[in-house]
C-alpha cells in the first residue's frame, strides 16, 4: 500500500543474484529462488521477514528440490532496491514492491497467466486484478490491498468538545482550531514527506473532485480541482498552525502514525494498519469517511501492493509453484490479518465478511468497492511518483506555488508518456 506501509529498517542486503536457468525452468537440480519484499512492520518485533520466513519454511518442506531467499526492505527503499539490481543485471526472481508496469514494458516480466494456475487466476478479486494489467495483459499480481479513512482519536476530540468527526474541509479545520486550542501537539497530520506522500496528495486530490488521472487515463495533476486543494492546504491548515510542528513536506507516515499512537495527533488520514498500531498503545479511536470539499467525499484512495515476477533467470514454472502456495487461502489471511490490511481473493474477503472478528475491516472492505487506485498501470507512474515525492511537500510551505509545482510535473509526466517511458 502503497501499501501500504511501515519504513522498517532493512533486514538485511540483497546479494547478488547469479542464477541463470532456462526458459523452460525443466532443470531436475536444486533452484533457489530470490524474493525482495516490503515490510509492513512498524516494528522489527513485526516485521514482515517473519511472515515470510514462515511461509517458506512450508513451502520448502513441500518442495524439496525448491529454495526460496527472502530479503525484507522498508518502504522507503524497497523500490529502490529492485530498481538498482535490475539495472545492475541481477534482477530478483520474485519483487513485492509498488509499480510493475515500467518493467513490463521493458519486457523483462512473466505475464501473470504464465505463472500461475488458473484457479489462482480465478480466485483475486476481480477489480483489483484489473488494476494490474498493462493494456489488458496482466503482469503485476495483486498482493496485498487497503483503502484509506480519516481516524481521530476520540479522546482529544472530546476534550476539544468535537461531537462528531468532520464531513467536508470546512468541518475539518473548525476540529483541528478545536484541537489545537485544547492543546493538542498535531490537530492534523499531513505527511507529505518521501515515505508516501503521493499517497495522502492523492487522497486530499480525490476529495477536492479531482485526481492524478481522468476517465481515460490521462493525467490531470495541473487541473484546477488539484491546484485549488493544495492552496487550501496551504493556507487553511498549515498556513493557519493546524499541522503541528515541523514542515510536513519532511514529516513521513510513518512518523505521523507513531505520533498518533502517542496520543499527540487528533485526526490523520489512515489505512487498517493503523488500528493495531492504535489500540496496541491503548489509544481508543474512530474512523469515518474522508470528508470532501463540501460534504463526503465522492472516492477514497484504493491501494494494491504487487508482486512480479523477472524472467531474467529463467525460473518460471518454479516461480509459479511459490505463487501459486502464496496464495492459499491460510497464507492470505495470516498476512491480511497481522497487518490489518484487505485481502486480494475472493475467498478471503468472503471470510472476513462472514466473521465478526474481522468486523473493525468492514468499512475499509466497504471503501473498497468504491476506491481509486494509483495509475499503476502507466508505464510512467514509477517516475512520476518519484517525482511528486521530491516536489510536492513544497506546495503546502509558505510562499508555496501549487500551480507551478503541478504543472512541472504534469509536463515531465506528459513528456514521459510521450516518450513511451
Amino acid at each position: 500500500m502503497e501499501l501500504t506501509t511501515a519504513g522498517a529498517a532493512a533486514v538485511a542486503a540483497a546479494p547478488g543474484l547469479t542464477a541463470c536457468g532456462s526458459e523452460s525452468s525443466g532443470s531436475d537440480g536444486d533452484v533457489t529462488l530470490k524474493v525482495v519484499a516490503a515490510d509492513y512492520g512498524d516494528t522489527t518485533a513485526n516485521s514482515s521477514q517473519k511472515y515470510w520466513d514462515k511461509v517458506v519454511r512450508a513451502f520448502e518442506a513441500k518442495n524439496g528440490r525448491l529454495k526460496v531467499d527472502v530479503k525484507v526492505y522498508g518502504w522507503t527503499e524497497v523500490d529502490r532496491r529492485v530498481a538498482e539490481m535490475v539495472k545492475k543485471g541481477r534482477a530478483p526472481d520474485i519483487a513485492q514492491i509498488g509499480a510493475y508496469a515500467d518493467y513490463a514494458a521493458q519486457g523483462k516480466l512473466y505475464r501473470a497467466d504464465e505463472m500461475l494456475s488458473i484457479p489462482t487466476q480465478a480466485g483475486f478479486i476481480t477489480s483489483i486484478a484489473h488494476a494490474g494489467e498493462v493494456r489488458r495483459v496482466p503482469y503485476g499480481v495483486p498482493f496485498v490491498a487497503s483503502a484509506r479513512l480519516l481516524f481521530y482519536n476520540k479522546k482529544l476530540f472530546d476534550r476539544a468538545g468535537i461531537s462528531s468527526p468532520p464531513t467536508s474541509w470546512d468541518e475539518l479545520k473548525e476540529a483541528a482550531v478545536r484541537l489545537k486550542a485544547s492543546g493538542v501537539k498535531i490537530p492534523y497530520g499531513l505527511p507529505l514527506g518521501p515515505e508516501e506522500c503521493q499517497a495522502e496528495t492523492m487522497m486530499w486530490m480525490l476529495s477536492g473532485g479531482g485526481g492524478y488521472t481522468d476517465a481515460n487515463g490521462g493525467y490531470t495533476i495541473d487541473s484546477t480541482e488539484n491546484i485549488e486543494t493544495l492552496e487550501w492546504l496551504r493556507d487553511e491548515l498549515v498556513g493557519a498552525d493546524l499541522t503541528g510542528p515541523g514542515s510536513p513536506a519532511r514529516t513521513n507516515r510513518q512518523d505521523t502514525f507513531d505520533a498518533f499512537a502517542r496520543g499527540e495527533v487528533g485526526m490523520l488520514n489512515g489505512h487498517p494498519t493503523l488500528m493495531r498500531q492504535a489500540s496496541g498503545h491503548g489509544i481508543g479511536y474512530g474512523t469515518a469517511p474522508l470528508p470532501g470539499r463540501k460534504g463526503k467525499s465522492l472516492a477514497t484512495m484504493g491501494v494494491a501492493d504487487w508482486l512480479m515476477a523477472f524472467k531474467q533467470n529463467g525460473h518460471r514454472k518454479e516461480i509459479g509453484t511459490f505463487l501459486d502456495f502464496v496464495y492459499t487461502e491460510d497464507n492470505v489471511l495470516d498476512f491480511a490479518t497481522e497487518y490489518d490490511l484487505l485481502p486480494v481473493t475472493t475467498a478471503v474477503e468472503q471470510k472476513m465478511l462472514g466473521d465478526r472478528e474481522y468486523k473493525r475491516l468492514w468499512r475499509f472492505l466497504d471503501e473498497l468497492e468504491s476506491a481509486e487506485f494509483y495509475p499503476a498501470d502507466k508505464t510512467s507512474w514509477a517516475e512520476v511518483s518519484k517525482l511528486i515525492k521530491q516536489k510536492i511537500g513544497s506546495t503546502v510551505a509558505k510562499g508555496g506555488d501549487p500551480a507551478s509545482v503541478l504543472g512541472q510535473i504534469q509536463r515531465e509526466a506528459d513528456a514521459m508518456e510521450n516518450a513511451g517511458a
